[in-house]
C-alpha cells in the first residue's frame, strides 16, 4: 500500500477546542504513526461489511472529490472541509463524543487509487503517570481521554471511494442529530444512494437457503454447502454475486424450494446483482461449511465436496436418524 497523503484533525468536544491541521501527518519519520494508518486503511479498504453505494446526482461532496482527483482541489484544504462539516454535524448530535478525523488518499495492494475518510472515536483510559515530589519519583494513575481505535479494531464509521469510478464502500451507524436519527457519512457527508455489502448479500442467501430448507424438511447441511461452492464460483469468476443465478442452478432440481427461497429473497429486497470481492469468498466461511451435530460431534469440509458423495455422504435412515459417510480417507490427522 501507498499512501499518497494522509492528515488528522481533532475534534475535541470534552474541551470544547478543535484542531484543524494545516500539515499532513509525518509518515516518512514516524513508524508507529504510518503503521497505525496503514492499518487502517487496509482493513477499511477490504472490510465484507463495506455497504456499496453510488453518489446522487446532486451531491456536493462528491462534484469536491472529483475536482480533486481531477487535480484541481488541494488536499489539506479538502480535508478541512470535510472535518468542519463532520464537527459542525456532531456538535448538534445528542451526545457529541469527542472524535479524530483521518483523511487520507492512497493506492492499495493492487495500485488502485481510493480517498478515505475516517472517524476516529476518541475513548477514555487510565494509564499509569510518572512524577516527582520533593526529589523523589512517585508513580500514580491518570485518566486519558484521548485513546484512538487500535489498529486491530474496527471503525464504526467511515469511507473509501474509488478514484477511478466514484464508487463507494461505507460503514456508519445511526446518531440522533438535532433530534432526528441519521446516519452521518451516506445521508451527510457523501450525499448518496445506498446498497447492501457483500457480506450482508451473502449472509441473507445463507440464511433464506437454510430456512427454507428446513421447512421443507431437506437436508440444510446440503444445501448450504451447494449454495456456498455456487457463490464462491461465481464470485471468483466475476466478482459479482447473483443471487437469483445461484439458486436457479442450486435447486434445478426442486422447483418448490426454488421458488420459496426467491419468494423469500424479494421480501428481504435483495438486488440482482451485487459486487462482491474475491477476498471475501476466501475465508474460511464461505469457502468452508461447518456442521455440529446433536451428540457433539463437529464436521468441517470443503463447500464443494457436500454435494459429492464420493467423499461425504449424508443418509437418512429408516428410524428418522441421519448418518453421515466420509470416503477417500487416506490418512487422520489430530488437530
Amino acid at each position: 500500500m501507498k499512501i499518497n497523503h494522509a492528515i488528522l484533525h481533532i475534534l475535541d468536544f470534552d474541551s470544547a477546542v478543535n484542531v484543524i491541521s494545516q500539515r499532513e501527518l509525518d509518515l516518512e519519520d514516524s513508524r508507529a504513526c504510518r503503521q497505525f494508518v496503514t492499518t487502517h486503511l487496509r482493513r477499511a479498504r477490504e472490510s465484507g461489511d463495506n455497504k456499496r453505494a453510488t453518489f446522487s446526482e446532486e451531491s456536493a461532496f462528491g462534484s469536491e472529490l472529483k475536482s480533486y482527483f481531477y487535480g484541481e482541489r488541494d488536499f489539506i484544504d479538502l480535508s478541512q472541509q470535510v472535518a468542519d462539516f463532520i464537527g459542525g454535524e456532531l456538535s448538534r448530535a445528542d451526545k457529541a463524543q469527542s472524535t479524530d478525523i483521518l483523511v487520507a488518499d492512497f493506492d492499495d495492494d493492487d495500485d488502485v487509487r481510493w480517498f478515505a475518510v475516517m472517524l476516529l472515536s476518541s475513548k477514555q483510559a487510565f494509564m499509569h503517570e510518572v512524577g516527582t515530589d520533593a526529589g523523589q519519583t512517585v508513580n500514580g494513575i491518570a485518566r486519558h481521554y484521548a485513546i484512538l481505535p487500535n489498529p486491530s479494531q474496527k471503525l464504526q464509521s467511515y469511507c473509501v471511494v474509488r478514484a477511478s469510478t466514484m464508487e463507494i464502500g461505507y460503514v456508519d451507524k445511526k446518531r440522533k442529530i438535532a433530534g432526528e436519527d441519521r446516519m452521518l457519512i451516506p445521508e451527510g457527508l457523501l450525499q448518496c444512494e445506498t446498497g447492501v455489502s457483500g457480506k450482508e448479500a451473502i449472509d441473507t442467501v445463507t440464511r433464506v437457503v437454510e430456512e427454507v430448507a428446513e421447512e421443507h424438511g431437506t437436508n440444510t447441511a446440503v444445501a448450504l454447502a451447494k449454495v456456498k461452492a455456487a457463490v464462491a464460483e461465481r464470485v471468483e469468476d466475476d466478482e459479482e454475486l447473483p443471487p437469483w443465478d445461484i439458486v436457479d442452478e442450486v435447486f434445478e432440481d426442486s422447483p418448490q424450494i426454488k421458488e420459496s427461497v426467491k419468494s423469500a429473497l424479494r421480501e428481504e429486497k435483495l438486488p440482482e446483482r451485487v459486487p462482491v470481492e474475491r477476498k471475501q469468498v476466501e475465508r474460511a466461511a464461505v469457502r468452508n461449511h461447518k456442521i455440529r451435530t446433536d451428540t457433539g460431534i463437529e464436521i468441517s469440509f470443503p463447500a464443494e465436496m457436500g454435494s459429492n458423495s464420493d467423499y461425504i455422504e449424508f443418509v437418512n435412515e429408516p428410524n428418522g436418524l441421519i448418518s453421515i459417510e466420509l470416503k477417500k480417507i487416506s490418512s487422520i490427522e489430530n488437530r
